[in-house]
């Protein structure tokens, strides 16, 4: 999307409506050849697994007890997760991203929907193809229904007709698209185990990085966001989703994407402008030295159910 969509990314391209849906389809038929390549070459000898990492917040209804803002949040999940996941879990891309950007696509005059379509071979070829589903999660927002004339230029942001809201009391220690909202986390979690049969999971990126550079390498707030976020997994595990392993983001300070090295998620302060990049451990690095040491909290009181 930041890609091909806005060009925020590399390769820089502002295709509008079109050129995010077309990356994402080649992605994931490219993802399905890999897994049958490895499943027919290589399996039987290595014994290995393939599977994907997609990235994903939560979207809460802000009035749950709203039928519109209950499907403006089911909307917002599948035009991120679902968009790839559903193909790889259940075959097609979801219902409501083929009606949507397929009725706007009508309403533009075009002779056919802006999200391409896969042959029957295709979605045979690509479903199944993921022996464990790798979760990136930092964050969550709340959603309401927003409608955007389609006279507007085509948007894939536009096409899910939803706004994106924060509480201001969450709080921001990190950049400001990341708000910590731990129980966003366990919702997306169960809601993976209902829609695509209770996966093998493995959390492949989760963290906070920090907005101001500590200079005391005092990151109390990067051990509190680990704490909540942790436990909301382990209540997880208790509702019965199959969370195998998870990865905290990022063990260093490093390049990230177009914010360069201003971004910090490391638990270890690496010193950029020092030739030899010293690293210095933050506060963080004890904590989840214990949490990994012991497999889980080394003080029982430190869980909530």
């Amino acid at each position: 999307e930041k890609g091909y969509e806005t060009g925020e990314h590399a390769p820089g391209l502002k295709l509008g409506g079109r050129g995010a849906y077309k990356a994402a389809h080649h992605i994931i038929k490219t993802h399905a050849k890999v897994w049958h390549s490895y499943n027919n070459t290589w399996r039987s000898a290595q014994r290995g697994m393939v599977g994907i990492s997609l990235t994903s917040g939560w979207g809460e209804p802000v009035d749950p007890r709203s039928q519109t803002d209950r499907d403006a949040a089911e909307r917002y999940i599948q035009f991120h997760l679902g968009w790839f996941a559903n193909p790889i879990y259940r075959g097609d891309y979801p219902e409501i991203m083929k009606n949507y950007v397929g009725r706007k696509s009508a309403q533009q005059g075009l002779g056919r929907s802006r999200l391409p379509t896969f042959s029957v071979q295709e979605k045979t070829y690509i479903k199944g193809t993921s022996d464990f589903l790798g979760i990136g999660h930092f964050t969550t927002r709340y959603v309401i229904q927003k409608s955007f004339p389609f006279l507007q230029l085509s948007s894939y942001h536009t096409d899910c007709d939803l706004a994106e809201l924060v509480d201001p009391k969450w709080p921001a220690p990190g950049p400001n698209w990341l708000y910590s909202v731990p129980w966003g986390f366990r919702r997306l979690l169960n809601f993976i185990k209902t829609q695509y049969g209770n996966p093998l999971i493995y959390v492949t990126e989760n963290g906070v990085s920090e907005k101001v550079q500590c200079t005391q390498l005092c990151d109390e707030w990067r051990i509190e966001y680990l704490k909540e976020y942790i436990n909301e997994i382990l209540k997880a595990l208790n509702d019965g989703v199959n969370v195998k392993g998870y990865t905290a983001w990022s063990l260093l300070d490093k390049f990230e994407w177009n914010k360069g090295f201003s971004e910090r998620f490391g638990f270890y302060h690496v010193d950029f402008k020092n030739r030899n990049k010293p690293r210095y451990p933050k506060a963080s690095v004890d904590y989840y030295k214990k949490i990994i040491s012991a497999n889980g909290f080394p003080n029982p009181r430190e869980v909530m159910s």
